[in-house]
């Protein structure tokens, strides 16, 4: 049985990363927006208010996380590649998706937003060299720098791992 918190397994990150495995991260990360907007193509109000796994967040709550959390992310690479080792300000992403905006706003704004986003992000991505994949910022929660090539590899398996949420749901749920 899959594990329904980690469907594509816990984040790993790689202990270095290769041109081609940054690139292939890359093309990862510009197939997010696509893979979510499939992932919950035709679902009722109902479906999207429904929780991935027990305990977990509704699928709504999943379509607006991505993209707040991927905003956060961008802004990241942003400090990283401007700033010397910046320290970045964490968020309470428990806290964010139960905030009015989450119910109140269609998925489908979300889902432009994460396009729009992406487009940004990943021709930002796909222009670095490989030593700027080398900066990275500081995050107070891990206490510990966090080169920009492991936040690549987090952010491409984040976006795997909560489209996964979503599919297995619809897989086990008849949708």
């Amino acid at each position: 049985m899959t594990d329904l918190s980690y469907p594509v397994g816990k984040f790993a990150p790689p202990s270095s990363t290769s041109d081609s495995e940054r690139a292939a991260l890359i093309d990862d990360v510009a197939r997010t927006p696509a893979a979510m907007r499939t992932a919950v193509a035709g679902l009722t109000a109902g479906q999207l208010d429904t929780p991935y796994r027990p305990g977990g967040w509704t699928v709504r709550q999943l379509v607006h996380h991505v993209p707040d959390s991927h905003i956060n992310a961008y802004l990241r690479f942003k400090q990283a590649l401007t700033e010397d080792t910046p320290t970045i300000k964490p968020y309470d992403q428990d806290v964010w998706v139960k905030l009015p905006d989450t119910p109140a706003t269609p998925v489908d704004v979300s889902l432009a937003l994460l396009d729009a986003l992406h487009t940004r992000w990943v021709t930002l991505l796909r222009a670095m060299k490989p030593s700027d994949f080398e900066r990275g910022y500081r995050h107070p929660e891990y206490n510990r720098f966090v080169p920009l090539s492991e936040a690549l590899a987090q952010y491409a398996w984040h976006g795997r791992h909560h489209v996964a949420h979503i599919t297995l749901l619809r897989q086990r749920s008849g949708w």
